[in-house]
């Protein structure tokens, strides 16, 4: 069977668009490829985000930051000793980048300067920290990314 060239030029645009239409199918339907948005409601976090640039402005203020460390029970949070823990209140929530299903929020309960947040929670991998907190009518916000 002979084919022109004609035939030829059309079997090949048939060809490379049989060939691309099957990648832009398998993005669309594999959730391997499911990338949603950084957050959902990305456009109000946006319009406070000068909030919490004086909210970290004022946590770096502060003579000791809240800081962390991994143990085997989980992340231990160190509050600065020099603060009273009745007047610490605030959240702390954990987002994972790659999943959003697995991100949680605790609120921030004391009975001395630490917050556990327990292992059964975390999963290996990279976590956000954002721990938004005040003292005295003063606002705070920790921002952090580690891994665990």
């Amino acid at each position: 069977m002979k084919v022109n060239w004609g035939t030829a030029i059309v079997i090949a645009f048939i060809g490379f668009i049989g060939f691309i239409m099957y990648f832009v199918i398998s993005m669309a339907t594999n959730d391997k490829y499911d990338h949603d948005l950084v957050v959902e409601d990305y456009y109000q976090k946006e319009l406070k985000f000068q909030s919490d640039i004086d909210k970290e402005k004022n946590a770096k203020a502060l003579k000791t930051n809240i800081s962390w460390k991994k143990t085997q029970d989980g992340i231990l949070l160190a509050f600065p000793e020099n603060l009273d823990i009745e007047k610490i209140k605030g959240t702390v929530f954990l987002y994972r980048p790659s999943n959003k299903k697995l991100d949680f929020e605790i609120p921030i309960s004391l009975s001395d300067h630490n917050l556990l947040i327990p292992d059964n929670k975390l999963l290996d991998g990279r976590w956000n920290i954002n721990i938004d907190w005040t003292y005295s009518n003063e606002s705070y916000l920790y921002k952090e990314a580690i891994n665990y």
